[in-house]
């Protein structure tokens, strides 16, 4: 099984990761920019998107399709460039199988296990949606709004969810986020070290990256640099692009 992908312009291969509950168009603010010195890959991750339903979705297997997709397209060595959930998959892959990343970018996430509540409300509401069958994106975001109160995270979800052929419904697979959410939000390699260069991008009111996780990142990322987009929160690509963008450009290019 493979995962779906977009690929746009040409020069060296970048690829984008998207985030939990997000799609490969997530990051297309820094994807349109970058294809034109770069050959981007934007993708669905497992249980996302377009790309295919499994019961498991631990990092190691993400980071194993990711792998089989660099495979498939000849692709022996990329930069990656990962969201959040995204930004722990492109961590495994430059760890499990360093000689295929040339540089490394992180967006808001680290290589920490964080709590297991951060997303209750979001589950609920998806799961009401599910139960309640609407027909129509306005009549879900009722639904939803009865769990998830900011209108920028519904609106967010809600570009999952679509009609196919049985319906309305959500593109992800919201069972199996459930049952995986322990292994979302762990970390199963804390001992292993990628070496290369990798750019870590904080978000200033998000609390995803805290002090108290420098040695842990340094340890396992030796050679990574820090930087803080103000202000921003988790979601400093869409909320910040220029800055993002000018972060990111100026890294694959050998600087920042």
């Amino acid at each position: 099984m493979q995962l779906n992908y977009k690929r746009q312009g040409q020069g060296k291969p970048a690829v984008l990761i998207h985030g939990l509950f997000g799609s490969l168009d997530n990051l297309g603010l820094l994807a349109r920019p970058l294809s034109e010195q770069f050959d981007v890959i934007s993708i669905d991750v497992r249980n996302h998107g377009a790309s295919f339903h499994a019961d498991e979705m631990s990092y190691p297997a993400m980071a194993a399709d990711l792998l089989a997709l660099l495979d498939t397209l000849a692709l022996p060595c990329v930069t990656l460039i990962g969201h959040s959930m995204g930004g722990k998959i492109a961590m495994q892959l430059a760890k499990q199988a360093p000689e295929r990343v040339e540089r490394l970018v992180v967006v808001d996430i680290a290589p920490v296990a964080y709590p297991h509540a951060r997303h209750r409300n979001v589950f609920a509401g998806l799961q009401a949606v599910q139960s309640a069958a609407p027909q129509s994106r306005s009549e879900a975001d009722q639904i939803l709004a009865e769990h998830v109160r900011e209108p920028g995270v519904r609106q967010f979800l809600l570009k999952s969810f679509a009609k196919g052929e049985h319906g309305w419904g959500w593109r992800f697979n919201v069972p199996a986020l459930i049952a995986n959410y322990a292994n979302i939000m762990g970390w199963p390699d804390p001992e292993s070290r990628y070496e290369g260069p990798t750019l870590m991008i904080k978000g200033s009111e998000s609390d995803y990256i805290q002090p108290e996780y420098q040695e842990t990142v340094q340890a396992q990322f030796p050679a990574v640099r820090a930087r803080v987009v103000a202000p921003a929160g988790h979601w400093l690509h869409a909320e910040k692009p220029a800055l993002f963008n000018r972060l990111v450009t100026e890294f694959l290019a050998g600087g920042g």
